[in-house]
C-alpha cells in the first residue's frame, strides 16, 4: 500500500511512495506527529539521480524489517534536495560542521522541534569498513532518545546555537578591485593541474563558474595565462569520458584526475553552464572544438531534457538496465570491443576503438570502456568517423535508457535559457533561441504568480508547492536578461526587473546588504540559510549580484547597482582565499571593473540586414557582463534606446560605460574594436 508520498509531484519522493517505510513529506504535520508520539524524526534527503540514494533505498527502505523498526520508533521524513534546497542547506551545514564532510543521501536525526542531534550520509545494511549498519544506528539513536533524553536535547540545542552564530555580514565590505582579482587568479594558478586541466584532486568537477571568470579576466586584462587555463581545461574535458562523445552533454563529475570515468548522471545545471562556457570560449578564440561542444550540448538539452510543456527536466540518472534487468551505473554509455564489432563490423570497430579509446582491458568495470577522444594528432577520415558515431548512437538508443527526473526547477531553467539564447544567437540557430523562449514562457505562465513571486518547481504542467529561493529569482532573471539582449523583446527585461525587485525587498538585509537564500517571509527553519559560495551552480548570492548588475546596466537604476556592489563585498573577502568556490562572484566583479558596457543598437527594423549585423557584433563582444539592447529609434522596449537616433539614416551602435559614451558607429569593424578594447 503506498505511503503519504504517493500524492507528491517530486519524482524522487514518488520513487519512495511504495516503500514499507511510513514516509512523510517535509511538513508541520510530520513534526506534530513526532511530538504526539514522543519520538525523534529521521530526516532522509536525496535526489532522483543520486546513485547511493538508490542503493540505500533498496538495501534499507525497501526492507520490511528495517521499515517496521523505523515505523515503530521514528517519524520518517523524506526530502528532495532539489525541491527544498533551503532544508537541504540548513542540515547539510550541520552535517559538515559535525562530521567534516557531507553528501547524499543525507541522514539526520532530529528532535520534534526539528533540531538535529545525530548525522550521517549513507549507512550500509551490515557493518562495513568501520561504518555501523543502518539498523545499529537506528537502535543506538532510539536507545539514546529513551535513556539519555536530556543529553540529546542539550546536544541539539548547542548545534542550533552554533549554526546561528555563523551568519555572514560581508555585504557592507567594498567591491573587489584589481588586487583581489589578481590574487584570485594567482590562487587558481597554484591549484591548476597543468597536465590534465581543471583544479584540485579527485573527484574532479567541471569548474564552470571559474572558467567564466578566467574568460572575463582575459577579456578585460589580456592575461594569457587565464585564457590558457580555460581553453586547456575545456579541451581536456571535451576529449574525456566526462563528455558524452556520441550524444553530447556532460556527466556530473570525473572520478579520476584525467576526466576518463565519470559519475554518469547528467544534470541540467552542469550542461547549461558548460554550454555557455564553450560558447564564450568560441567567442573569445574561434575554437572549432568549443563551437562543436557548445552546439552538441545545446542539442543534448533540447533533445533529451526538454519536457512536453517546453521546460527542461532536471537530470538523467547514472544507472540504467544493463539488459539483464539489473540496474548498473553507466550501462547506457560504455562499450566493449565486442559490442563495437556487433554494431560496426570488424574494420569499423577497429577504427572506433582507436578514435574513442576502447581497449580489451577497458577503462571502466568488467572490461568496458568509457568513450573518449584520446588521440590528438591522429588523422582519421572525418566522414567515416561521423558514420561510426551515428551508428553507435543509433545502437545505444536501443538500450534501456536512464531514468529522467522530469521536475522543472526554475533556477536551472534560467541557466538553460541564458545558454540556449546565446548559443542560438552566436551560431545562427534560431531553433535554440525558440527553445529558450518556450522555457521562459513556461516559467512566466506556470512559476510566476500575480505578484511575480516564483514557485521553485513544476512537473507535467503543474506548479509545485514550494516557494522559490534566491537562486531561482537570480538565475531566472539572468536568463531573462540574456533573452532580452538576444531577441530585442523588452518584456524579458521587464520580467527580470520584477524578479530583482523581489531580491531587494525580500532577500537582502537592508542594513548590511548581505543576502539570504530564503525570503524574509519564507517558512522559518532552525536557521535562515545563507551561503555565498558557488557549488554545483552559482550561489544565489553571486547570481543575484550578477542579475542586479545587469539590470542596473540596462536601466541606470542606482539602487540595483548599489545592491550588486554591496553583495560583492563577500567576493572581496573570499575571492583571494578560496577562488575555486566563488567563481561566479569573481566573474561578476570583472563586469563591475569593466563597467559593464551598455550597447544600444538602433535600426529601421529588427529584420534589417545591417541592424542584424551590428546586433550580432554586439552580442559577440567579449567585454565582461556587457548588456545589449536592440530596436528602432525611440522604442520604449529598452531604456538604452531612448535618445538614440539613426546616424545619417543608417543603423548605428552606441557604446557607453561609467557614464561616458563613445561616438556612435555605423561600422561593424569599429564596433568590434570598441567592444574588444
Amino acid at each position: 500500500m503506498p505511503n503519504r508520498l504517493a500524492h507528491e509531484t517530486s519524482p524522487y519522493l514518488l520513487q519512495h511512495a511504495d516503500n514499507p517505510v511510513d514516509w512523510w513529506p517535509w511538513s508541520e504535520e510530520a513534526f506534530d506527529e513526532a511530538r504526539k508520539r514522543n519520538v525523534p524524526v529521521l530526516l532522509s534527503i536525496g535526489y532522483s539521480s543520486c546513485h547511493w540514494c538508490h542503493v540505500m533505498a533498496h538495501e534499507s527502505f525497501e526492507d520490511q524489517e528495517t521499515a517496521e523498526y523505523l515505523n515503530a520508533h521514528y517519524v520518517s521524513v523524506k526530502v528532495d534536495r532539489e525541491e527544498r534546497p533551503d532544508v537541504d542547506a540548513v542540515y547539510m551545514e550541520a552535517v559538515q560542521a559535525a562530521t567534516g564532510q557531507g553528501g547524499w543521501p543525507m541522514t539526520v536525526f532530529l528532535t520534534p522541534d526539528a533540531e538535529p542531534f545525530y548525522f550521517g550520509t549513507y549507512f550500509p545494511p551490515a557493518p562495513r569498513q568501520g561504518m555501523p549498519s543502518f539498523r545499529q544506528v537506528l537502535q543506538g539513536v532510539h536507545q539514546a532518545w529513551d535513556e539519555r533524553r536530556d543529553e540529546v536535547t542539550e546536544v541539539a540545542g548547542k548545534i542550533v546555537r552554533d549554526l546561528a552564530g555563523r551568519e555572514i555580514s560581508y555585504g557592507d565590505a567594498q567591491t573587489p578591485g584589481e588586487e583581489e582579482l589578481a590574487q584570485a587568479l594567482l590562487g587558481l594558478t597554484r591549484e591548476y593541474d597543468p597536465q590534465r586541466g581543471g583544479f584540485g584532486g579527485v573527484p574532479k568537477f567541471p569548474p564552470s563558474m571559474v572558467l567564466e571568470f578566467l574568460l572575463r579576466h582575459h577579456a578585460r586584462t589580456g592575461a594569457e595565462g587565464a585564457l590558457q587555463m580555460a581553453s586547456d581545461t575545456c579541451e581536456r574535458m571535451a576529449r574525456g569520458g566526462i563528455y558524452d562523445q556520441l550524444g553530447g552533454g556532460f556527466a556530473r563529475y570525473s572520478v579520476d584526475r584525467d576526466w576518463v570515468v565519470p559519475h554518469f548522471e547528467k544534470m541540467l545545471y552542469d550542461n547549461a553552464l558548460l554550454c555557455r562556457v564553450y560558447a564564450h570560449l568560441w567567442r573569445a578564440t574561434g575554437s572549432e572544438l568549443a563551437r562543436r561542444v557548445a552546439l552538441e550540448t545545446a542539442d543534448f538539452m533540447v533533445r533529451e531534457l526538454r519536457t512536453n510543456e517546453g521546460g527542461f527536466a532536471s537530470a538523467l540518472d547514472a544507472d540504467s538496465d544493463d539488459g539483464t534487468g539489473k540496474h548498473v551505473e553507466g550501462a547506457y554509455y560504455v562499450w566493449t570491443p565486442e559490442q563495437l564489432r556487433e554494431v560496426l563490423g570488424e574494420q569499423d570497430a577497429d577504427l572506433a576503438a582507436q578514435v574513442f579509446g576502447v581497449t580489451e582491458e577497458g577503462t571502466f568495470e568488467e572490461g568496458a570502456s568509457v568513450l573518449q577522444l584520446p588521440v590528438r594528432d591522429g588523422v582519421f577520415d572525418a566522414e567515416k568517423v561521423a558514420s561510426v558515431r551515428e551508428r553507435l548512437l543509433a545502437a545505444r538508443s536501443r538500450r534501456p535508457a536512464p531514468g529522467r527526473d522530469d521536475k522543472v526547477v526554475a533556477a536551472w531553467n534560467g541557466l538553460a535559457i541564458a545558454a540556449l539564447a546565446e548559443t542560438g544567437a552566436y551560431f545562427d540557430r534560431p531553433d535554440l533561441v525558440e527553445a529558450a523562449v518556450a522555457a521562459a514562457d513556461l516559467l512566466v505562465r506556470l512559476h510566476l504568480d500575480e505578484q511575480a513571486r516564483l514557485t521553485r518547481t513544476s512537473k507535467d504542467g503543474h506548479a509545485g508547492a514550494n516557494a522559490g529561493v534566491l537562486e531561482d529569482y537570480a538565475d531566472v532573471a539572468e536568463g531573462f536578461l540574456a533573452l532580452a539582449s538576444v531577441t530585442g523583446e523588452g518584456v524579458w527585461l521587464e520580467f527580470a526587473g520584477f524578479l530583482v525587485d523581489h531580491v531587494l525587498a525580500r532577500f537582502t538585509d537592508p542594513e548590511s546588504g548581505s543576502l539570504y537564500d530564503t525570503a524574509a517571509d519564507a517558512e522559518r527553519l532552525i536557521r535562515r540559510p545563507q551561503d555565498p559560495t558557488d557549488n554545483a551552480a552559482p550561489s544565489g548570492w553571486s547570481a543575484a549580484a550578477g542579475a542586479l548588475l545587469g539590470y542596473a546596466a540596462h536601466t541606470g537604476s542606482e539602487p540595483h547597482r548599489t545592491a550588486a556592489e554591496k553583495a560583492l563585498g563577500v567576493v572581496k573577502a573570499l575571492g583571494p582565499r578560496v577562488p575555486r568556490f566563488i567563481g561566479w562572484g569573481l566573474a561578476v566583479a570583472e563586469a563591475v571593473l569593466d563597467g559593464p558596457r551598455e550597447v544600444a543598437v538602433v535600426g529601421p527594423s529588427l529584420g534589417d540586414e545591417e541592424t542584424r549585423s551590428l546586433h550580432r557584433t554586439a552580442l559577440l563582444g567579449t567585454a565582461p557582463g556587457a548588456v545589449v539592447a536592440v530596436g528602432v529609434p525611440e522604442s520604449e522596449e529598452f531604456p538604452l534606446l531612448s535618445g538614440r537616433p539613426l546616424v545619417g539614416g543608417e543603423p548605428a551602435a552606441y557604446v557607453c560605460r561609467n557614464f561616458t559614451c563613445d561616438a556612435p558607429t555605423t561600422e561593424v569593424d569599429r564596433l568590434r574594436a570598441v567592444l574588444s578594447d
